[in-house]
């Protein structure tokens, strides 16, 4: 299962475009409204390969698709018997927000630990950059994007600093490292 959490549609666009459709169940957390996940997720249906679109609770991660959290709702990946599912809750923001790369992230330690692999690109502040450690510290790989790729080098930054990505890419070859790390653990 691949994880990938940022603030910027051309970032995710240009993974999820690099995708091929039988590539391992991305799960995405971006910071945006309610009113804009559902569109988001359309528009990278369209120039993608892999089916995307906005996650529902309770539903199978599986491969060849991507869920994108819906806005105010936080997404946990949990385990069931040998497979993932989407969670959705209301909980309280976590770094200000709601949904929280920082919940999506702890999720995937409690319910795949090494068997994740998780990037944190472009975005503000510093949300996912402990979970990406957590993430890394149980043994997942893990990577963010470089300062010179990003629009804003807030969140990989700071993962970067705290020592949490085993990687640090240009955008243009995160997706292709992300398919060879899956492969690595078998997703």
């Amino acid at each position: 299962m691949t994880l990938i959490a940022e603030e910027d549609y051309v970032a995710a666009r240009d993974i999820l475009d690099e995708l091929p459709a039988g590539a391992p169940g991305v799960v995405n957390t971006q910071h945006i409204p309610e009113a804009f996940s559902g569109p988001f997720a359309r528009r990278l249906d369209q120039s993608s390969a892999l089916s995307v679109s906005e996650a529902r609770d309770g539903q199978p991660i599986v491969p060849g698709h991507a869920y994108v959290a819906p806005g105010n709702r936080h997404l946990e990946v949990i385990r069931s018997g040998a497979k993932y599912q989407i969670r959705l809750t209301d909980a309280d923001p976590v770094n200000r927000h709601r949904p929280s790369v920082d919940v999506m992230f702890d999720s995937l330690v409690r319910s795949a630990g090494s068997n994740a692999v998780a990037a944190l690109l472009t975005g503000m502040g510093t949300d996912g950059a402990l979970g990406l450690l957590a993430l890394k510290e149980a043994g997942a790989h893990t990577l963010a994007q470089d300062e010179a790729s990003s629009t804003i080098y807030g969140m990989p930054r700071e993962a970067a600093r705290l020592g949490a990505a085993g990687e640090v890419l240009p955008l243009s070859r995160i997706a292709a490292r992300l398919l060879e790390l899956s492969a690595d653990i078998g997703s």
